[in-house]
């Protein structure tokens, strides 16, 4: 009796301390358009909460690759955990846990920074005074109000001293839903009124709630690799609480793992006993296969598979599926293995992308590689050069098509693999938002006639226009990008979204040079284009193509239709150049038979297309 009155007291205890400690938590991100102060606030955070020394501190601290410094922008995920004391005057005021997670902004990783939001109960939308709302603003808005995040505003760089400055509050209050005086005045670059809006966080952000108690569930937001403690993964703890001698289980993969380290992020890694609900920190898992860790998995309790274990997977989970595909070969073709070895370690540290073996006919071996967007295609490949010294030769950007055939749907990630036989063809199709200053607008509609932008609509918002838009994603992955900053000098910004896939008329063009298919220039093309895509190749590679001691004919091809066709003219040797006037027959006679050398070399000859020309057909 004694015993168990003992153990009642001491759980009262407990539950009483994690009451506690819950209370004390907030849990948070910022969401923002690039280059709006995001990392910049990040900084400030860490110097007044003293997470980070003075001495050591550096700008976007956060960010820990060269890359995202130069793009100003971030790429990996990186959360924080800071003390911070609300009265430090009053008796008996206790420390409140803040942990942030500092995500990406651009739409290529709006999956991974769906399950960030998932992670926390409060958001600081920042938006540039200088700028005002951007399309990437919006779009991190919406997910996070899905995610039912208590949203705080904020107005970044006041210290320029912005003529739109209360537009833009107004603005920015009229989207949330709040007062113009609920939306804070900061500059993150003096650090002017960022305390006041890290105040602002604690109280109206609520704390964590134990939704199941009798559970211990954790979600996964994010993985990095670990030479000694392989896959280390960042982890939410929903409900319950993780030892670091504890039996764990991924319920979506339904991997089970001895933990080897569990902790906090201050930013470095910081080891801990165990992490309670509510809390935010990494579990080293030990396991070094990067396809058994899924950012949206769900860490449980467990050695063997249980008939409830799916039931406490928490919502969302999904493979993040990719969308662009480009295929990598070494400069060198004794690189391959090397490529390889580049491309595991960047998996470890990137669970999204996906690669293949692949073979091309001028580059060699290669990898085919699977990525959520354009700029995650741009980030791995200047990765691979930067951290592994790799120089790489990459095809034409591709989508993944979908094809009827015989009453069968296809999935075809490669223009080569796609047959001329099929019944019907589709394309994935986005839903693109442009948001634009309104004097810009009517340069941007006239993208329409380079783009297949259909359902076009502007709603005008003063001075700005927000355009609604739907557009394959093989044009969005082309030039858009290039060609919206260009007729809107700089000003406009967009975000996307994958929605569904769309019958379309299209078809696979190929290039022959003297007979030969060059499968590395295959491409896929609407109808209504595609003459005028082959005109301009084959005008291309007429100029890039080095001359033979034959003639060399370019032919674009549809089906057995040309469509296109160069010659690129053989190198014509002077054969009478020794003979002196005279009989013009004796000249004939050596042309003839100089004609006939070179009908015989053109028939017998094939040609090499050089990595080098293959470089410039791609640029």
């Amino acid at each position: 009796m004694i015993y168990v009155f003992a153990v009642l007291i001491k759980n009262i205890k407990n539950a009483t301390e994690l009451n506690f400690l819950m209370n004390n938590i907030r849990n948070f991100v910022i969401i923002a358009h690039i280059d709006h102060g995001k990392s910049t606030l990040a900084d400030r955070f860490l110097e007044i909460t003293g997470t980070v020394e003075s001495r050591k501190m550096k700008e976007q601290y956060l960010d820990q690759l060269d890359l995202e410094r130069e793009r100003g922008i971030t790429i990996k995920m990186a959360p924080v955990r800071m003390s911070y004391i609300l009265s430090p005057q009053a008796e008996n005021s206790q420390p409140y846990i803040l942990n942030l997670i500092d995500t990406p902004g651009h739409p290529d990783f709006s999956y991974e920074v769906s399950r960030a939001l998932i992670a926390v109960e409060g958001a600081i939308l920042l938006v540039d005074a200088t700028q005002g709302i951007q399309a990437q603003t919006l779009a991190n808005f919406h997910i996070a109000k899905r995610a039912g995040l208590k949203i705080t505003g904020a107005v970044n760089k006041i210290d320029m001293n912005p003529p739109q400055l209360f537009q833009v509050m107004k603005e920015l209050a009229d989207l949330i839903g709040c007062s113009i005086e609920e939306i804070y005045k900061i500059s993150a670059k003096t650090g002017e009124g960022v305390e006041e809006l890290l105040k602002a966080v604690i109280r109206n952000t609520p704390p964590p709630k134990n939704l199941m108690p009798e559970s211990t569930r954790a979600l996964v937001f994010d993985s990095f690799y670990d030479d000694h403690k392989g896959i280390i993964a960042s982890v939410r703890v929903f409900d319950g609480e993780i030892k670091g001698d504890n039996d764990m289980r991924l319920i979506a993969t339904d991997t089970p793992f001895k933990i080897k380290e569990i902790g906090y992020f201050s930013p470095q890694l910081m080891p801990a006993k165990s992490l309670n609900t509510g809390e935010i920190g990494y579990v080293a898992t030990g396991i070094k296969d990067p396809e058994n860790v899924k950012i949206g998995d769900t860490i449980t309790i467990g050695e063997s598979q249980s008939a409830n274990r799916k039931a406490l997977a928490l919502e969302g989970y999904q493979e993040p599926k990719p969308v662009v595909f480009v295929s990598f070969y070494p400069e060198e073709s004794d690189n391959y293995d090397d490529l390889k070895r580049a491309l595991q370690k960047l998996k470890l540290n990137d669970s999204a992308l996906k690669f293949e073996p692949d073979f091309n006919d001028v580059l060699g071996r290669g990898f085919k590689g699977g990525f959520l967007g354009k700029l995650h295609f741009e980030i791995t490949a200047e990765r691979l050069e930067r951290e592994f010294n790799m120089k790489t030769i990459n095809s034409f950007p591709s989508v993944a098509y979908k094809i009827k055939k015989k009453n069968e749907w296809l999935v075809i990630e490669n223009p080569k693999d796609l047959s001329g036989d099929f019944d019907e063809i589709q394309e994935p199709i986005v839903n693109l938002e442009v948001i634009t200053p309104t004097i810009y607008l009517g340069g941007i509609f006239q993208l329409k006639e380079i783009f297949r932008i259909n359902d076009i609509h502007a709603h005008n918002q003063g001075d700005r226009t927000l355009i609604t838009a739907k557009m394959p994603l093989a044009e969005l992955i082309s030039d858009f990008d290039d060609k919206l900053k260009s007729v809107s000098n700089g000003f406009a910004s967009f975000s996307y979204e994958l929605v569904d896939y769309k019958k379309s008329d299209l078809q696979k063009l190929e290039i022959l040079v003297a007979g030969d298919l060059v499968a590395g220039l295959i491409r896929v093309f609407p109808r209504k284009s595609i003459e005028h895509e082959a005109r301009k190749m084959v005008e291309k590679l007429k100029k890039v193509l080095p001359r033979q001691q034959f003639s060399q004919a370019i032919q674009a091809v549809v089906g057995s239709k040309i469509i296109a066709r160069e010659t690129v003219p053989a190198f014509r040797k002077d054969v009478t150049g020794y003979l002196y006037g005279g009989d013009r027959t004796r000249k004939m006679k050596l042309w003839k038979k100089q004609k006939k050398g070179k009908k015989r070399l053109e028939k017998m000859g094939s040609v090499k297309i050089s990595t080098d020309v293959f470089k410039k057909m791609i640029q």
